[in-house]
């Protein structure tokens, strides 16, 4: 593989050129190239860096028809992360381009970020902080947890760790996920509700779910206006999967307590209503970033990578039809 070229687009990873991960995959290629704009590509600018490109450990960038008509060499995109969103499944196979993710490599960090923003969100945590922070006193009227209902859409990997812990808080999760048997609910003792019940019954919804036609605007209008008064909404997923402009109304409207957003309909989230609001919580997508998760997803990527460039098939390679 000494003769091969591989690039690296997470910013996390190129943050530190001279990081042992990237010490270790150019003991295995003869070129690495990092990003050099420091955030997620373009198509376009991924057309001018993946010709003569063999493999790409990939962060948020779009790998769509565009960018991969060019790229001439291209075996893999091995997805630093389990989102496959970005990636055009279909045009990859056509050119035989293998894509690989890490899966659970970041679900505890995801789940326990969902779960602290539910904390941050019912006790204003930002807003007295930054009230602090500029000389001021706030007086916060939060809300408890405990003993509430938590609604866990999407019972996946970070689905079912969000919801035992949210039982370890005091409240008691349901679930909704049409892909699953009854028997993975039942093994984690969860009950299983459809969306809408979900919705009806929960007083913190948290979003565990892909980004596809059928789940955009998944908690829109109508969903917003089943939740219970003061319920709060969480996004660590994607960005899309709540409706933020109706969002929004229901805060301002006062029939929504707050939201908490790690993933946005558009990144970075300039054109989004809810930042600034004082009943929003804001994260910059930074649900796996954290050492240990950044660790696993880097080790597991670059093994992916790898293989695929080694001619051998990776236990992480998916599908359309395994999303």
């Amino acid at each position: 593989m000494r003769e091969m070229k591989v690039l690296v687009t997470p910013t996390s990873l190129c943050q530190n050129p001279d990081g042992e991960a990237l010490r270790a995959l150019r003991a295995e290629v003869a070129e690495v190239v990092l990003n050099p704009f420091h955030r997620p590509l373009t198509q376009a600018e991924l057309a001018e860096l993946l010709p003569g490109v063999d493999g790409v450990v990939a962060g948020l960038d779009e790998y769509g028809e565009t960018a991969l008509a060019v790229a001439d060499r291209l075996k893999v995109i091995a997805r630093y992360g389990v989102g496959v969103d970005r990636v055009d499944l279909d045009a990859a196979a056509a050119r035989g381009i293998t894509v690989t993710r890490t899966p659970g490599a970041n679900s505890l960090s995801v789940a326990e970020l969902a779960i602290g923003l539910a904390f941050a969100v019912a006790r204003g945590i930002a807003y007295a902080d930054a009230g602090v922070r500029a000389g001021e006193w706030p007086r916060i009227n939060g809300r408890e947890l405990t003993g509430g209902v938590f609604g866990v859409v999407g019972f996946g990997a970070i689905g079912r760790l969000v919801a035992e812990r949210a039982r370890g808080i005091g409240m008691t999760p349901v679930a909704y996920d049409p892909f699953l048997p009854d028997e993975a609910f039942a093994a984690a003792g969860v009950e299983r509700v459809d969306v809408d019940e979900l919705c009806r019954r929960s007083d913190v919804v948290s979003l565990h779910v892909p980004m596809t036609p059928e789940t955009r605007h998944l908690i829109d209008e109508r969903r917003l206006r089943m939740l219970p008064p003061d319920a709060i909404v969480i996004n660590t997923a994607r960005g899309g999967l709540l409706d933020e402009a109706a969002a929004l109304r229901a805060l301002d409207e006062g029939t929504l307590f707050g939201v908490a957003v790690d993933a946005y309909e558009t990144e970075p989230p300039s054109a989004s209503p809810l930042v600034g609001h004082p009943r929003v919580a804001s994260t910059p997508h930074s649900g796996g970033h954290t050492r240990e998760a950044v660790q696993r997803m880097t080790e597991q990527s670059i093994a992916d990578l790898l293989t695929v460039l080694r001619g051998e098939i990776s236990p992480n390679a998916i599908s359309r039809t395994s999303i």
